[in-house]
């Protein structure tokens, strides 16, 4: 059987800082690129944003998908089932709910295997990632990280 591999990693200078994602695509010999900056934003929400990223530009649930990443947040969330608890008790207390409730609703459309890959180690695709999402965050196009920031609005008062 044939798999869609996604690789996917996040950055964030300052963490909170500016942040990008980077995602690496790869079916039968394609390859799709995808990154953006946040002028604001935290490394685990641009972990989580690529992984998102990734499975919402796929047009076909008729393979199954391999999602690849250096994130321990990410990869022991889903594996380990804790976003399950999360979302049982409705998220309460966790950060990153918007994109963790984003996430499962594109997760249930898909066959996924979560994988996780050391950082920095000198694997082609996740240096790759790497590389869009500082790239990304290093640009003069920072979106603004909505879900983020209101956060921070709300802890204000």
């Amino acid at each position: 059987m044939e798999f869609i591999e996604i690789y996917t990693d996040g950055a964030a200078k300052g963490n909170p800082g500016k942040g990008g994602y980077g995602v690496y695509m790869r079916f039968n010999g394609q390859v799709k690129e995808f990154s953006q900056g946040y002028r604001l934003t935290t490394n685990n929400r641009m972990e989580l944003l690529a992984v998102i990223i990734g499975l919402e530009a796929l047009k076909t649930n008729a393979y199954k998908i391999r999602v690849i990443s250096d994130s321990k947040y990410v990869i022991d969330a889903i594996n380990l089932k804790w976003v399950v608890g999360w979302q049982k008790k409705g998220f309460k207390g966790k950060k990153n709910e918007d994109l963790w409730r984003r996430f499962l609703n594109v997760y249930a459309r898909f066959n996924i295997e979560f994988i996780w890959v050391k950082g920095h180690n000198g694997h082609p695709e996740n240096e790759r990632c790497d590389l869009l999402a500082v790239s990304a965050a290093n640009s003069k196009d920072l979106l603004v990280d909505e879900g983020y920031e209101l956060s921070i609005k709300k802890n204000l008062f």
